[in-house]
């Protein structure tokens, strides 16, 4: 009975908090202040706030490209992983048809392949994956985790937004797939690819130029 409460508190976790995540990126984005640099700060100190009250109980993932970097390495096993996934998408799926209910309207999926928007996200990505990795392999706690996890979710969307204003795209950084589906930006190949790719390289690159000895041990047994 304990196990089964601990892994629906997992689950529901990463729901919530996606959940909460997108709907702070709609609201941001849909109001007169929806400039990437106050959405890139706004979503970076939510990302903080979730990271408190969830990271305990499910690690406070609540992004399937840092889910699938983690399982790169292999940090969470493909079942948990797969799990977690489906959790963050229907978190940012349910916040879509939330907001719409409020907001009394609804917005059709916008967005095509864009070669560069793709670059974008993956750079973004790549930056919060290193941040986030920063956080796991020194064993960052509490408000210290919080503000390292939130802080570099903030660095990642504003490189990702001004790597796309310097290629001439109009397009913030989401680096978030479950973010990107609840705010009807889903296209494979640029805001689901790019920053899965981004995070899976950021992940794999601090383990293997940045992370301690002491802390790859760390890994070693968990792959056992």
């Amino acid at each position: 009975m304990v196990l089964t409460r601990k892994k629906i508190a997992m689950v529901m976790a990463e729901f919530l908090g996606t959940a909460t995540l997108t709907t702070i990126v709609l609201a941001v984005a849909h109001s007169n202040v929806g400039i990437p640099y106050f959405i890139s700060l706004a979503v970076g100190l939510t990302l903080a706030a979730l990271v408190l009250t969830f990271g305990a109980v499910s690690g406070a993932h609540l992004n399937p490209a840092v889910t699938i970097g983690l399982w790169s390495l292999r940090r969470v096993k493909a079942v948990p992983a797969a799990v977690y996934v489906a959790a963050q998408l229907l978190g940012g799926w349910s916040a879509y048809w939330l907001y719409t209910y409020f907001a009394n309207r609804r917005w059709d999926n916008s967005g095509d392949f864009e070669g560069r928007i793709l670059v974008a996200e993956a750079a973004g990505a790549m930056v919060f994956a290193m941040g986030w990795a920063a956080v796991m392999y020194q064993k960052y706690k509490g408000l210290k985790a919080a503000f390292a996890v939130g802080a570099s979710l903030t660095l990642g969307l504003l490189v990702a937004s001004i790597a796309g204003v310097a290629a001439g795209i109009v397009s913030g950084g989401i680096v978030n797939p479950a973010v990107a589906l609840g705010t009807h930006s889903w296209v494979w190949g640029t805001y689901v690819l790019g920053p899965v790719l981004g995070a899976i390289i950021g992940f794999n690159l601090y383990a293997l130029l940045f992370a301690s000895t002491e802390s790859l041990k760390d890994d070693l047994k968990i792959k056992k």
